[in-house]
């Protein structure tokens, strides 16, 4: 048996543990569409260009703020959102690119 196939692409299962959860599965999919799920109007940046504030992803979930900071942190540590600081926020945005890696690495080895 190939040594590729005992070893799993790190990033992937990385990837595949922050998914496991079913809020930040959900919150990656809100990110999909920051404007449809997060009202523009509220934006104090560009949803689409630098992200969704923390804070609206918190009020959305009806967590607390560090629950989903956390959550957060853990899809960044995976490779699947990107954070950016606009003043004393952060705020998160869908890392497109490596999403599609990270798909297509795992249809090469499922």
């Amino acid at each position: 048996m190939a040594e590729d196939a005992l070893s799993p692409d790190p990033d992937l299962v990385r990837a595949l543990q922050a998914l496991s959860n079913p809020m930040r599965l959900r919150m990656l999919s809100w990110l999909r569409e920051p404007n449809r799920h997060f009202p523009p109007e509220q934006a104090i940046a560009d949803q689409l260009e630098v992200g969704v504030c923390v804070s609206h992803i918190q009020a959305k979930a009806g967590l607390a703020q560090s629950t989903v900071s956390a959550y957060m942190a853990e899809l960044q540590r995976a490779g699947l959102v990107r954070a950016t600081r606009v003043g004393k926020w952060t705020h998160y945005r869908r890392d497109e690119q490596r999403i599609a890696e990270l798909v297509a690495t795992l249809g090469r080895t499922l």
